[in-house]
């Protein structure tokens, strides 16, 4: 009596149902970031009536605040992003570090916030850039018809390099390059079942690009932060738990692989990867100490009202030459981490469980 084959089941290459489901959970996060993105709006907005945010020191012709609302809207946006950034970098580093005795939370909620304010970020950083495009269209006074507004703004805001004026020529370019970044490595995770759980765990560690970035970004661009004071004093502080966290990421991660084993560094090959880790160690270990004194002396390179502030140090080719450095690295951990093509074994016929793949992470 023959037997009746079963059907092997093919593996989608985008994991759209877990997409799905991330989505239909990050409505209450993201519900909560409108909220968030809502309070800092009327913040700005009183501030900006009353005579009293620092951005009218930069760019005065902004203080009739209900004509320029949608800008105001999209320096909300830009916080709320930077805040849920911050929240979603935490949990990724706490996920991915070794598991205190004291968390009592477990792993796979983690995991899920981790996921679901990952998402909420990439939305708060699109509706930013957004915000600014409806301003520059409303804005534009060079008597360009809708079509000409339209073709201008957009590649202004959404082209790398486009925009020209002032600090933007950097900044806009940086918070593009984080934009643009956010989306591949941040949904990663649902092409796992194709790539190969190594290879997305690897680019999801670049992931921290896109942090540093938006951090550079804000306290080149954000005009509440332009000069020294609260606001700015308030962003550096809140790196010294990241930079911390992430020391103690390095130090003891969750994946056995992923540890530092200086005591059998003389019996086992791989030098090369070995000094790599160690040296990512220091360096970070060297940026929290850096990130203290900043923090303590309050000279970060911020301006003085009054007091004309030195020009970029930072060119446009320099910025394009770090991400080609950056690329480089990426497509380099894709060629090393590249799935092999092979017959799968007669106990890998059955499907497998994303959620069981992801937790071996």
């Amino acid at each position: 009596m023959l037997e009746t084959p079963v059907p092997v089941r093919r593996r989608r290459r985008f994991d759209w149902p877990a997409l799905r489901a991330d989505l239909r959970a990050t409505v209450p996060d993201a519900t909560a970031a409108l909220v968030v993105t809502a309070g800092i709006f009327a913040w700005l907005y009183a501030r900006v009536e009353a005579g009293t945010s620092m951005t009218l020191q930069v760019m005065p012709e902004l203080a009739d605040a209900g004509r320029y609302w949608m800008y105001w809207l999209c320096q909300a946006f830009g916080w709320s992003g930077l805040l849920w950034a911050w929240i979603t970098i935490m949990l990724g580093l706490v996920r991915s570090s070794a598991r205190p005795g004291w968390l009592r939370v477990p792993v796979a909620r983690i995991e899920r916030w981790h996921r679901t304010t990952s998402l909420t970020t990439i939305g708060l950083m699109a509706a930013h850039a957004v915000m600014f495009f409806a301003e520059l269209v409303r804005s534009d006074e060079d008597g360009r018809g809708w079509a000409g507004r339209l073709a201008t703004s957009f590649a202004e805001v959404f082209v790398p390099g486009v925009y020209s004026s002032g600090t933007g020529r950097i900044a806009i370019l940086i918070g593009l390059l984080a934009l643009y970044l956010a989306v591949p490595l941040g949904l990663a995770f649902y092409l796992r079942q194709t790539t190969g759980s190594r290879m997305w765990r690897a680019l999801h560690r670049f992931v921290i690009v896109v942090y540093v970035l938006s951090v550079w970004h804000t306290l080149l661009y954000g005009t509440n932060v332009w000069y020294d004071g609260a606001f700015r004093t308030l962003v550096w502080l809140l790196q010294l738990p990241v930079a911390a966290l992430f020391l103690a990421r390095l130090l003891a991660p969750a994946r056995r692989g992923d540890r530092l084993h200086l005591r059998d560094a003389a019996k086992r090959p791989g030098a090369l990867p070995l000094a790599a880790r160690l040296a990512g160690r220091i360096a970070v270990a060297a940026t929290v100490v850096g990130l203290l004194v900043v923090a303590a002396t309050g000279r970060d390179g911020g301006r003085t009202p009054g007091v004309t502030g030195a020009g970029l140090n930072v060119t446009q080719g320099q910025v394009w030459a770090g991400l080609a450095v950056l690329l480089v690295a990426v497509a380099a951990v894709v060629h090393r981490l590249r799935p092999t093509r092979r017959a799968p074994a007669a106990s890998e016929a059955g499907p497998s469980s994303p959620d069981g793949e992801h937790g071996r992470r």
